[in-house]
């Protein structure tokens, strides 16, 4: 992917920011959206957006138009930039798109003693096969930062089979090397500012865990809790099978396992990510023939801004989607 951030916006904490805050995510009226509930096999539930588009999904003419799927990251919804950004994307190719949120961040808190984590991939397996059994017509997948790892951990345990079910997926900002990624988001500004951000959602949801589940980790100890790696070993790691941080962030993570993916992938990350560190990311030699990596100079964590002032988010979803449409 070519890409240059616009004079205007230098460096990698203001492209991650500004498209947040000021950024234009669409051309004209908003994405609009449903909501869908889907029951477990746990008893649990999950929320999917689905875009509100009035065209028929089947065509009298062909077949079923694509579908796109976008797994969000880490606390994201369908109000983040880049959700919204990928539906006007989508919408305007006349794709069907659907957002599936992970648990507990519809807004409602979930059931089950379990969130969602980065190496998930059970249930985007089980997602994607919820939205294979819905839809007829071809069906790629894109997944943004902890999504994005997530379905290329579900690429790789899925190996062959993966392409019985889609034709491609992309992952975008990802985390791939969870340790150097969990340590970097951890010190300086990451954690005076990203860190904080993240907590704020995290903790309270993790607190009205606990009410729900008495005796699920020590409360004392979430209260005090200042960055993601104290949270991650206290809740994240031990409530879905993990021994600890450490195990969760190296089991977790997708950049060890790129070589066994057999559906086409596309993985994109900004080399000036305050997220991700350009030394983590992968190289050539730790893919397969089936992932295909861009890693731009410029970008941030999922920001991309392009434009004059205040610029807008189109042109990586555009990007995305371009190489997903190849591979339809």
């Amino acid at each position: 992917m070519q890409y240059q951030a616009p004079p205007w916006l230098p460096g990698g904490h203001a492209q991650t920011i500004w498209p947040v805050l000021f950024a234009r995510r669409f051309d004209g009226a908003a994405p609009r959206f449903r909501r869908e509930r889907w029951d477990t096999p746990d008893g649990d539930f999950v929320d999917v957006e689905w875009l509100a588009d009035d065209s028929p999904i089947t065509s009298a003419e062909g077949p079923e138009r694509p579908l796109l799927v976008l797994f969000h990251g880490l606390e994201g919804s369908v109000d983040s930039q880049y959700v919204q950004a990928f539906a006007a994307v989508a919408q305007r190719r006349g794709w069907a798109f659907a957002m599936p949120y992970f648990r507990g961040c519809s807004g409602e808190i979930n059931l089950a003693p379990r969130a969602y984590h980065s190496g998930d991939y059970a249930e985007i397996g089980w997602m994607l096969t919820q939205f294979r059994a819905r839809h007829r017509g071809p069906m790629i997948a894109a997944g943004v930062s902890l999504g994005g790892n997530a379905l290329l951990r579900w690429a790789q345990e899925a190996g062959e089979t993966a392409a019985e079910t889609v034709r491609a997926v992309s992952s975008i900002c990802s985390p791939l090397d969870l340790t150097a990624a969990g340590h970097a988001i951890g010190k300086g500004f990451n954690r005076l500012v990203y860190t904080r951000m993240f907590l704020r959602t995290m903790m309270p949801k993790a607190m009205n865990k606990l009410k729900q589940h008495p005796g699920l980790f020590d409360a004392e100890r979430m209260r005090r809790v200042r960055d993601l790696y104290e949270f991650d070993n206290l809740f994240t790691g031990p409530l879905h099978g993990f021994r600890d941080v450490d195990d969760y962030w190296l089991r977790a993570s997708a950049k060890p396992h790129l070589a066994r993916i057999r559906v086409p992938a596309l993985v994109l990350n900004a080399r000036n990510d305050p997220f991700v560190p350009a030394h983590s990311l992968p190289e050539q030699s730790h893919v397969g023939a089936h992932v295909t990596l861009w890693q731009p100079r410029e970008g941030g964590h999922v920001g991309f801004p392009s434009g004059r002032p205040p610029g807008h988010v189109r042109t990586m979803p555009e990007r995305v989607t371009d190489w997903l449409a190849m591979r339809l």
